[in-house]
């Protein structure tokens, strides 16, 4: 997650549940993805990776939250495609999960936390998916050292529908 690497903490799971805890060098260590997320973000006073308005703060909580709820320790082909459903159906209209820019959201909701174990075929019912995931991956501050996720451009098969 780059920024929050960028802001220079040191994240560590700190139970058998691999919940993410926070050493502060001050103060108490703090607990939970969307807690530290917020707290560093606002720490380095770069609060705009939150959203920009009411609202979009609103729906970058809301991805914080589905995260920690829907994603982490969620591995199944099962649940891979839960997610990617539930990703394509909110991404058909839009080009970030959260407002009009980039937001911290497209780092902990990212390419390479989630199973991209899918054919071809399976893939073409997440083209908004893909998209969005073939958008945000040529930021060099989301993709980091990490590879490119290849897509497919063409569809290679008639819709069964």
């Amino acid at each position: 997650m780059y920024f929050l690497q960028e802001l220079g903490q040191k994240i560590v799971a700190g139970n058998k549940y691999r919940i993410p805890i926070l050493q502060t060098n001050n103060g108490p260590s703090i607990t939970g993805l969307a807690t530290i997320a917020t707290h560093l973000v606002k720490q380095a006073s770069k609060e705009h990776l939150l959203g920009s308005t009411a609202e979009e703060k609103a729906i970058a909580q809301q991805w914080l939250e589905y995260r920690i709820t829907q994603v982490d320790g969620h591995s199944s082909k099962e649940d891979t495609h839960t997610l990617l459903k539930d990703l394509n159906s909110y991404l058909e209209d839009k080009v970030y999960l959260a407002g009009y820019n980039i937001t911290l959201v497209q780092d902990i909701i990212s390419p390479w936390q989630i199973s991209f174990d899918l054919t071809v075929q399976e893939k073409e019912k997440y083209l908004n998916v893909f998209r969005w995931f073939c958008h945000i991956q040529h930021y060099p501050d989301i993709r980091q050292h990490l590879s490119s996720v290849v897509f497919i451009k063409n569809r290679l098969y008639a819709n069964s529908h």
